[in-house]
């Protein structure tokens, strides 16, 4: 690792192989001579056995171990290489500082970084436990890499100091699928997406979402993998509640006893299922189809997952599908790092009424990750708001992530009156700046021919812009998010271009950069063109460079941590 680059990010998309990433990471590290290496797992459910016979099966060497393994006061560290898991537990954590006292350039992995660790108390003048103990575990001459899917939290907090600029994308891999697939922006959906009414918490619901993971694989065994026989899962997300919990075990243990049993309704649960696959498979018998379902429904499996005793008992099961048709319940426990193979379906019961949490939202996306040829035969079900609520968090998200990749300038993290980035106790307020709103990319040279582009002014000459800026300085995903929420084409406003070389030179701008800790648009800017909602600005200097600046002046709001604008 670089001298000075002591805490950075590496981030994913949710389930893409990140686990495998931090085994290649490891082993890299090791190489370099780094002797003691710690990965903190999230505790709020059992990832660390999960990881770590991940790690063992690995071959590396030397093999990993859980840190309870090293307690023993007979075990002498000096001498040797270690890797080490722990949670992000208190004590846990205290055990290992006291055993490791006084080691130097301990690496700490930390997967999942954005749950746990950051500190909530950062407006408080304090530190929260974990923070403070993975802060003595780094000390002063350790290094701090975090490993998560959303990043936000990390940089808006200032966690562990890290330096957004020094942050490490991890591309998914070849068969992975994820937000461009299940939110697409261009709305082209290439699995079955079954969006309910916003009240849909009839029992009618649950039932459907159950007979469609049903016929689906059915449909899989019969006809997509025939004569090779899979067990599949459904995932029913709740609101986290017990209560909600018991109300839809309910509901699907009624729906499939009745089948079983062939009770009163399984005349009319049959003639459902029946004319779904008439109406879904079309190249299928549906007499072979419902034959097949009445035949093998017995073999069934509900997994109940309301607590960390839940999981202990019932993670293999959830994780990896034992029965034919595998049912799992839960809430948050599910929520973030654990691994659905074989997931079919996922239907969420009911709406948010609240603002809901963006990095928690994305982190709720258990359907991503490597789903295969199946993919076609996923069914997503759930209330229609709640699914645009989730829509514009990854759209926020692609947003703030294409700033990262592309090295395009400090970071921007987008919210509105339905989504909040993070949490806003971790938000630092020292140094984060809540009403900025504004994202800019990277410098380009100013010339006659991008002047003339401004000639029109209007929506019209958004393409010509993007032909002539590029896609580095013009991202090609802004273009197509600015297009896909455009209602007219007074929704885009293209702003004369700006000169700053009169502008006073002070420690809040850098006219070089093109850069200002305070935003260079203002309201009466924006008035000018009162019915647009995306704004297009090019600021340019007294050198011959410019740089695009986009605002949208709607409901968003954009939040951007100010430390970082002298990494530009």
């Amino acid at each position: 690792m670089q001298e000075g680059g002591r805490s950075f990010v590496i981030y994913g998309e949710p389930q893409s192989g990140k686990t495998e990433m931090m085994i290649c990471l490891t082993a890299k590290l090791l190489d370099e001579g780094h002797a003691f290496i710690v990965h903190l797992l999230n505790d709020s459910v059992d990832l660390l056995g999960q990881n770590l016979g991940r790690f063992k099966t690995s071959g590396l060497a030397p093999a990993a171990r859980n840190f309870s393994e090293i307690l023993d006061p007979a075990i002498k560290l000096d001498g040797q290489s270690h890797v080490i898991f722990c949670k992000k537990n208190g004590s846990d954590l205290r055990k290992l500082l006291d055993k490791i006292a006084g080691m130097k350039a301990v690496v700490v992995i930390d997967d999942e970084a954005d749950y746990a660790s950051p500190n909530a108390k950062v407006n408080k003048g304090e530190k929260t436990k974990i923070n403070a103990l993975i802060s003595e575990m780094i000390g002063s001459t350790g290094y701090y890499i975090g490993v998560t899917a959303t990043p936000a939290r990390l940089d808006l907090n200032n966690t562990f100091e890290n330096d957004s600029g020094l942050w490490v994308n991890f591309p998914p891999h070849s068969k992975y699928t994820g937000q461009d697939t299940f939110f697409p922006i261009d709305g082209n959906i290439n699995y079955i997406r079954t969006l309910l009414p916003d009240a849909g918490s009839e029992p009618k619901y649950p039932r459907q979402a159950l007979f469609g993971f049903l016929v689906n694989a059915a449909y899989l065994n019969l006809y997509g993998h025939p004569g090779t026989e899979k067990n599949y899962s459904l995932l029913v997300h709740t609101s986290g509640k017990k209560v909600d919990h018991k109300s839809d075990w309910s509901t699907m243990h009624q729906a499939l006893t009745t089948l079983v049993k062939q009770e009163k309704d399984f005349e009319s649960y049959t003639r459902y299922i029946w004319e779904l696959t008439q109406k879904r498979f079309p190249d299928a018998d549906p007499n072979r189809i419902t034959w097949y379902i009445l035949k093998n429904i017995s073999r069934n499996a509900i997994v109940i997952l309301n607590s960390e005793r839940d999981w202990k008992n019932n993670s293999s099961a959830a994780t990896s599908p034992s029965s034919l048709f595998t049912i799992i319940i839960g809430g948050n426990i599910v929520s973030r790092g654990v691994t659905l193979d074989n997931l079919l379906a996922m239907f969420f019961t009911r709406d948010v009424k609240h603002k809901i949490q963006q990095d928690t939202y994305i982190q709720r996306a258990r359907m991503f990750g490597s789903r295969g040829n199946y993919l076609p035969f996923f069914e997503l079900t759930m209330p229609e708001t709640l699914y645009l609520d989730w829509h514009r968090c990854f759209v926020f998200h692609r947003l703030a992530l294409a700033a990262i990749r592309e090295n395009l300038g400090s970071l921007v993290w987008l919210g509105d009156d339905r989504i909040q980035a993070v949490s806003s106790a971790s938000i630092d307020r020292s140094t984060v700046d809540l009403d900025r709103g504004e994202m800019s990319f990277t410098l380009f040279t100013y010339s006659t021919e991008v002047e003339a582009v401004f000639s029109i002014g209007s929506g019209n000459s958004l393409d010509e812009l993007a032909a002539r800026l590029g896609p580095t300085a013009f991202p090609d995903y802004l273009l197509r998010y600015i297009k896909q929420t455009s209602t007219s084409a007074f929704s885009v406003a293209i702003h004369k271009p700006i000169s700053i070389s009169g502008y006073t030179d002070g420690p809040d701008i850098d006219k070089a950069k093109i850069t200002r800790r305070r935003g260079f648009i203002g309201k009466s800017q924006i008035e000018k063109h009162p019915q647009a909602t995306h704004h297009l600005f090019v600021i340019h200097n007294s050198e011959g460079k410019a740089r695009l600046f986009y605002k949208f002046a709607g409901s968003i709001q954009f939040i951007k941590n100010t430390s970082n604008d002298t990494r530009i």
